[in-house]
């Protein structure tokens, strides 16, 4: 007789409160693959953060910001910017990012805690998402997850816009979890589990502005000839 294959049945959702209690404790789940179904909890031991007095914005970059080379949204395709941080990529055709967490993260989107940054170009009368970032937002903390880039400079922008966004809006801390060369070129910066801990104890409150809100202020030029001309100096201002 054939064995008979048995299919588990697909995980629900990690529930919103769940996640933002282990974010708030210091911790975030993450699959050992995309098929992967269960998901395991992560305390690094050291932790990257990027000071949001600290971003390092090459003069190249800045010249990037200030010619709007990318249109820049916010929240406007959440699923379709975590969705391209999954896929394989060269050096690294496995992620961390499964189905049930898309679905989680989705979920906290929609519930307000998790917020996209998207990096768009248009070609041939169509508008094209080539890069962008996404996070997990309560307190004064906002915990960077992924990031993409299908176009030179595209995560960087976005990047740039999430710290000035931040700090217009009143966040004190911007977690990274794991140091990486492309964020220590940023200006990401390595510390203990048990310090950052501290800094994030230190971030509770709300914020004073809303991120939606400090968003609309530079993408509206913030009373620069451009959103980029208005990133550009706010960051150069606060850097």
């Amino acid at each position: 007789m054939a064995a008979q294959v048995m299919h588990s049945p697909l995980r629900s959702p990690i529930p919103i409160e769940t996640l933002l209690l282990a974010y708030r404790s210091g911790i975030f789940p993450m699959a050992d693959s995309r098929e992967d179904q269960d998901i395991f909890w992560v305390e690094p031991r050291d932790r990257a953060i990027i000071p949001l007095d600290g971003l390092h914005v090459s003069k190249s970059l800045r010249k990037v910001l200030r010619a709007d080379k990318f249109k820049v949204t916010m929240d406007e395709a959440f699923e379709d910017v975590i969705r391209a941080c999954a896929a394989p990529r060269p050096g690294h055709p496995e992620s961390w990012i499964s189905e049930r967490i898309v679905a989680s993260y989705s979920a906290l989107h929609r519930a307000g805690h998790a917020h996209s940054i998207e990096c768009w170009i248009e070609t041939q009368g169509k508008r094209l998402l080539v890069g962008g970032l996404y996070g997990v937002a309560f307190d004064q903390v906002f915990c960077g997850e992924s990031m993409f880039s299908h176009s030179t400079d595209a995560s960087k922008v976005a990047l740039c816009w999430l710290v000035a966004i931040l700090n217009k809006a009143g966040y004190t801390l911007l977690d990274c979890q794991f140091m990486t060369d492309h964020l220590a070129t940023m200006g990401a910066v390595e510390m203990p589990q048990a310090d950052y801990l501290v800094l994030l104890h230190q971030a509770r409150g709300k914020p004073h502005m809303w991120l939606d809100a400090a968003y609309r202020e530079f993408a509206a030029g913030a009373g620069y000839s451009s959103p980029g001309n208005a990133i550009a100096q706010f960051l150069t201002q606060t850097s």
